[in-house]
């Protein structure tokens, strides 16, 4: 029971990997507490996951939700928070840099960054009041080696390996670890789904054939599964991880080795 009686927030927990994650936490004894945009989304999980569960919407991006969801966090599972699980992010649309508006920009770094930011900057205070905490942030294979058509996000992904980095000297001494996990491409997510239409779009080549030259790249020959990034991301969050901290761990069957 690795989380016992601990609770968790986790963001983007829609999706495929933060639900998957809060199911783990809620599996292993403890709670979560999920985010998303969508409120009727969130309480479908929350009600698939079970009593250990419960969610608020928020766009992620907005200082005042970010606040909003942390207080109903400690309003519903009481006032400590243990894990932080920063998972939302954007890819936006595959483009080259020339033909990536200010609008677009700005909102892959909103919802990539200052989402991250603003969760950290507020569930923070509550760790240190209670002497302890693990964040784990959602940076990527992109944030390590930037992908082609893919600026934004992998500069966006790139400061928040920095940010965790800056973040894990400040309160190092604190008992709060925070560690992010770059996964390369994983399967069944919203950001391979979308990221492959644009590869298709742009490349003028087959589904099948993106898939194969990806898979190409990588030594282990497949893609990430949903599991593989989960398993690393329950392992930063919990107790087994005590010692680690400021770390930006691969999860890239090999394709990314620093």
């Amino acid at each position: 029971m690795e989380f016992k009686n601990k609770v968790a927030l986790v963001t983007g927990a829609t999706g495929t990997i933060g639900k998957a994650i809060a199911q783990r936490i809620v599996a292993e004894g403890g709670k979560a507490f999920i985010t998303d945009l969508d409120q009727s989304k969130i309480d479908a999980v929350s009600k698939e996951i079970g009593a250990g569960c419960d969610g608020l919407a928020a766009d992620i991006t907005k200082s005042d939700a970010v606040k909003s969801v942390v207080e109903a966090c400690q309003k519903k599972f009481g006032k400590n928070i243990d894990v932080l699980v920063n998972v939302a992010g954007t890819s936006g649309k595959g483009n080259k840099i020339e033909d990536i508006d200010e609008k677009e920009w700005d909102f892959i770094y909103a919802v990539n960054v200052k989402g991250t930011f603003f969760f950290i900057k507020y569930v923070l205070p509550i760790m240190k009041e209670q002497g302890s905490g693990s964040i784990v942030n959602f940076s990527s294979k992109s944030g390590k080696t930037g992908s082609a058509l893919m600026s934004a996000y992998s500069s966006a992904k790139g400061a928040i390996i920095t940010l965790t980095q800056a973040v894990a000297y400040e309160v190092a001494k604190l008992n709060i670890r925070i560690n992010c996990v770059c996964p390369g491409i994983t399967e069944a997510t919203g950001v391979w789904t979308h990221v492959s239409a644009d590869y298709v779009n742009n490349m003028k080549m087959p589904h099948e054939e993106i898939v194969k030259t990806f898979t190409a790249k990588i030594p282990m020959g497949r893609l990430a599964h949903i599991e593989d990034v989960v398993n690393v991301a329950c392992f930063l969050a919990s107790d087994r991880a005590a010692y680690m901290t400021g770390q930006a761990i691969n999860i890239t069957g090999g394709r990314e080795m620093h």
